[in-house]
Protein backbone atom coordinates (compact mmCIF):
# COMPACT_ATOMS: atom_id res chain seq x y z
CA UNK A 1 0.00 0.00 0.00
CA UNK A 2 1.24 3.26 -0.46
CA UNK A 3 1.97 4.85 3.05
CA UNK A 4 -0.18 8.14 3.89
CA UNK A 5 2.68 10.20 2.97
CA UNK A 6 2.54 9.25 -0.61
CA UNK A 7 0.03 10.74 -2.83
CA UNK A 8 -0.22 8.86 -6.12
CA UNK A 9 -2.97 9.84 -8.92
CA UNK A 10 -3.52 8.85 -12.67
CA UNK A 11 -4.86 11.35 -15.35
CA UNK A 12 -6.63 8.86 -17.60
CA UNK A 13 -9.27 8.27 -19.68
CA UNK A 14 -12.24 5.72 -20.26
CA UNK A 15 -11.08 4.51 -23.60
CA UNK A 16 -7.39 4.35 -23.48
CA UNK A 17 -5.41 1.11 -23.29
CA UNK A 18 -2.44 2.53 -22.19
CA UNK A 19 -4.13 4.31 -18.98
CA UNK A 20 -5.16 0.53 -18.69
CA UNK A 21 -1.46 -0.70 -18.31
CA UNK A 22 -0.84 1.93 -15.96
CA UNK A 23 -3.95 0.95 -13.57
CA UNK A 24 -2.80 -2.63 -14.17
CA UNK A 25 0.86 -2.17 -12.94
CA UNK A 26 -0.24 0.06 -9.78
CA UNK A 27 -3.09 -3.13 -9.16
CA UNK A 28 -0.52 -5.71 -9.14
CA UNK A 29 1.49 -3.75 -6.46
CA UNK A 30 -1.46 -2.72 -4.62
CA UNK A 31 -0.65 0.98 -4.28
CA UNK A 32 -3.76 2.91 -4.12
CA UNK A 33 -4.15 5.92 -5.96
CA UNK A 34 -6.80 8.80 -7.30
CA UNK A 35 -8.05 8.53 -10.54
CA UNK A 36 -8.61 11.61 -12.83
CA UNK A 37 -10.95 11.04 -16.15
CA UNK A 38 -9.75 13.44 -18.95
CA UNK A 39 -12.56 14.33 -21.55
CA UNK A 40 -11.72 12.92 -24.83
CA UNK A 41 -11.03 15.84 -27.05
CA UNK A 42 -11.24 18.10 -24.11
CA UNK A 43 -7.96 17.63 -22.27
CA UNK A 44 -7.58 19.23 -18.94
CA UNK A 45 -5.06 22.24 -17.96
CA UNK A 46 -3.56 20.25 -15.49
CA UNK A 47 -2.88 17.59 -18.25
CA UNK A 48 -1.45 20.23 -20.06
CA UNK A 49 0.48 21.15 -16.82
CA UNK A 50 1.92 17.66 -16.31
CA UNK A 51 2.52 16.57 -19.59
CA UNK A 52 3.42 19.64 -21.86
CA UNK A 53 5.29 17.65 -24.58
CA UNK A 54 3.21 15.34 -25.58
CA UNK A 55 -0.35 16.41 -24.19
CA UNK A 56 -2.03 13.20 -23.25
CA UNK A 57 -3.15 10.85 -21.11
CA UNK A 58 -1.79 8.72 -18.88
CA UNK A 59 0.08 10.84 -16.50
CA UNK A 60 1.17 9.46 -12.99
CA UNK A 61 1.81 11.81 -10.97
CA UNK A 62 3.57 10.37 -7.48
CA UNK A 63 4.09 13.07 -4.79
CA UNK A 64 3.85 16.10 -7.31
CA UNK A 65 6.36 14.71 -9.21
CA UNK A 66 4.66 13.94 -13.14
CA UNK A 67 5.52 10.81 -15.16
CA UNK A 68 4.19 10.28 -18.79
CA UNK A 69 4.37 7.67 -21.56
CA UNK A 70 3.21 4.56 -20.31
CA UNK A 71 5.96 1.92 -20.38
CA UNK A 72 7.67 4.49 -18.55
CA UNK A 73 5.57 5.18 -15.86
CA UNK A 74 5.24 1.33 -15.68
CA UNK A 75 9.28 1.21 -15.25
CA UNK A 76 8.67 3.70 -12.74
CA UNK A 77 6.48 2.02 -10.39
CA UNK A 78 8.33 -1.35 -10.53
CA UNK A 79 10.98 0.30 -9.53
CA UNK A 80 9.41 2.32 -6.90
CA UNK A 81 7.61 -0.48 -5.28
CA UNK A 82 9.81 -3.26 -5.21
CA UNK A 83 6.89 -5.91 -4.21
CA UNK A 84 5.56 -8.31 -6.90
CA UNK A 85 7.95 -7.37 -9.72
CA UNK A 86 7.33 -6.37 -13.45
CA UNK A 87 10.26 -6.44 -14.61
CA UNK A 88 12.51 -9.78 -14.24
CA UNK A 89 15.80 -9.17 -12.29
CA UNK A 90 18.28 -11.26 -14.62
CA UNK A 91 19.04 -8.15 -17.23
CA UNK A 92 19.15 -10.30 -20.25
CA UNK A 93 15.38 -11.34 -19.62
CA UNK A 94 14.90 -7.60 -18.27
CA UNK A 95 16.35 -6.61 -21.82
CA UNK A 96 13.93 -8.89 -23.90
CA UNK A 97 10.98 -7.54 -22.01
CA UNK A 98 11.64 -4.19 -23.29
CA UNK A 99 12.52 -5.71 -26.44
CA UNK A 100 9.09 -7.20 -26.92
CA UNK A 101 7.17 -4.02 -25.29
CA UNK A 102 8.69 -1.79 -27.68
CA UNK A 103 8.42 -4.87 -30.31
CA UNK A 104 4.75 -3.95 -29.43
CA UNK A 105 4.16 -0.56 -29.67
CA UNK A 106 5.99 0.35 -32.65
CA UNK A 107 4.92 -3.00 -34.87
CA UNK A 108 1.73 -3.95 -33.66
CA UNK A 109 0.35 -1.00 -32.44
CA UNK A 110 1.29 1.09 -35.28
CA UNK A 111 -0.12 -1.40 -37.84
CA UNK A 112 -3.16 -1.54 -36.12
CA UNK A 113 -3.71 2.08 -36.21
CA UNK A 114 -3.91 2.48 -40.14
CA UNK A 115 -5.69 -0.82 -40.48
CA UNK A 116 -8.53 0.73 -38.07
CA UNK A 117 -8.15 5.21 -39.99
CA UNK A 118 -6.76 4.05 -43.57
CA UNK A 119 -9.72 4.44 -45.91
CA UNK A 120 -7.88 3.53 -48.69
CA UNK A 121 -8.47 -0.45 -49.39
CA UNK A 122 -4.76 -1.60 -50.49
CA UNK A 123 -3.55 0.42 -48.00
CA UNK A 124 -5.86 -1.28 -45.43
CA UNK A 125 -4.75 -5.19 -46.67
CA UNK A 126 -1.39 -4.29 -46.24
CA UNK A 127 -1.50 -2.87 -42.29
CA UNK A 128 -3.38 -6.27 -41.73
CA UNK A 129 -0.94 -8.61 -43.13
CA UNK A 130 1.63 -6.57 -41.35
CA UNK A 131 -0.84 -6.76 -37.89
CA UNK A 132 -0.99 -10.68 -38.60
CA UNK A 133 3.12 -11.35 -38.96
CA UNK A 134 3.47 -8.91 -35.80
CA UNK A 135 1.11 -11.15 -33.31
CA UNK A 136 2.46 -14.56 -35.16
CA UNK A 137 6.41 -13.58 -33.96
CA UNK A 138 4.16 -12.63 -30.19
CA UNK A 139 2.97 -16.40 -30.68
CA UNK A 140 6.33 -17.59 -31.22
CA UNK A 141 7.47 -15.86 -28.29
CA UNK A 142 4.74 -17.24 -25.68
CA UNK A 143 6.46 -20.09 -23.94
CA UNK A 144 4.34 -20.11 -20.36
CA UNK A 145 0.75 -19.01 -19.43
CA UNK A 146 2.41 -15.54 -19.52
CA UNK A 147 5.40 -13.64 -21.27
CA UNK A 148 5.94 -13.09 -17.82
CA UNK A 149 6.22 -16.85 -16.83
CA UNK A 150 3.86 -17.94 -14.10
CA UNK A 151 3.13 -14.62 -13.22
CA UNK A 152 1.92 -11.18 -15.56
CA UNK A 153 4.65 -9.21 -16.84
CA UNK A 154 5.59 -6.36 -18.31
CA UNK A 155 5.09 -7.65 -21.95
CA UNK A 156 1.80 -8.78 -21.03
CA UNK A 157 0.94 -5.32 -19.30
CA UNK A 158 1.82 -3.98 -22.47
CA UNK A 159 -0.23 -6.32 -24.55
CA UNK A 160 -3.13 -5.37 -23.32
CA UNK A 161 -4.83 -3.99 -26.23
CA UNK A 162 -4.37 -7.37 -27.95
CA UNK A 163 -5.80 -9.14 -25.29
CA UNK A 164 -8.92 -6.90 -24.05
CA UNK A 165 -9.47 -4.49 -26.78
CA UNK A 166 -8.83 -6.05 -29.94
CA UNK A 167 -11.33 -8.27 -30.18
CA UNK A 168 -14.30 -5.66 -28.93
CA UNK A 169 -12.68 -3.15 -32.30
CA UNK A 170 -12.77 -6.24 -34.40
CA UNK A 171 -16.20 -6.84 -33.86
CA UNK A 172 -17.54 -3.19 -34.30
CA UNK A 173 -15.53 -2.76 -37.70
CA UNK A 174 -16.05 -6.36 -38.98
CA UNK A 175 -12.45 -7.50 -38.84
CA UNK A 176 -11.22 -10.94 -37.94
CA UNK A 177 -7.86 -10.29 -37.11
CA UNK A 178 -7.39 -12.42 -34.03
CA UNK A 179 -9.29 -15.67 -33.12
CA UNK A 180 -8.33 -19.17 -31.48
CA UNK A 181 -7.78 -21.07 -34.86
CA UNK A 182 -4.85 -18.31 -36.18
CA UNK A 183 -3.69 -17.68 -32.45
CA UNK A 184 -4.48 -20.18 -30.52
CA UNK A 185 -1.84 -19.79 -27.71
CA UNK A 186 -1.72 -15.60 -28.15
CA UNK A 187 -5.96 -16.62 -27.61
CA UNK A 188 -5.28 -18.62 -24.38
CA UNK A 189 -3.22 -16.24 -22.79
CA UNK A 190 -5.66 -13.62 -23.33
CA UNK A 191 -8.29 -15.20 -21.75
CA UNK A 192 -5.96 -16.05 -18.62
CA UNK A 193 -4.82 -12.48 -18.48
CA UNK A 194 -8.68 -10.77 -19.14
CA UNK A 195 -9.88 -12.97 -16.17
CA UNK A 196 -6.50 -12.48 -13.94
CA UNK A 197 -8.38 -10.80 -10.32
CA UNK A 198 -6.54 -7.48 -10.63
CA UNK A 199 -6.58 -6.98 -14.43
CA UNK A 200 -10.21 -8.24 -14.91
CA UNK A 201 -10.79 -5.17 -11.68
CA UNK A 202 -8.88 -2.68 -13.62
CA UNK A 203 -10.50 -3.12 -17.65
CA UNK A 204 -13.11 -0.99 -18.66
CA UNK A 205 -16.41 -2.51 -19.35
CA UNK A 206 -16.77 -4.37 -21.92
CA UNK A 207 -20.17 -2.16 -23.26
CA UNK A 208 -18.60 0.88 -22.77
CA UNK A 209 -15.99 0.27 -25.02
CA UNK A 210 -17.95 -1.32 -27.48
CA UNK A 211 -20.27 2.03 -27.70
CA UNK A 212 -17.54 4.21 -27.56
CA UNK A 213 -15.65 2.51 -30.71
CA UNK A 214 -19.49 1.95 -32.47
CA UNK A 215 -19.58 5.78 -32.12
CA UNK A 216 -16.54 6.96 -32.88
CA UNK A 217 -16.58 4.53 -36.06
CA UNK A 218 -19.86 5.61 -37.14
CA UNK A 219 -18.51 9.38 -37.11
Amino acid sequence: MASNQEEVKVFGMLASPFVSRVEIALGLKGIEYKYQEEEFGNLSDTLFKYNPVYKKVPVLVHNDKPISESLVIVEYIDETWKQNPILPSDPHKRALARFWSNFIDDKYMNALGKVLYTHDEKEREKCIEESEVALQFLENELKDKFFGGKEIGLVDITAVFIAFWLPIVQEVMGLKLFNNEKFPKLYNWSQDFNNHPIVKEKLPSRESLLAFYKARFAS
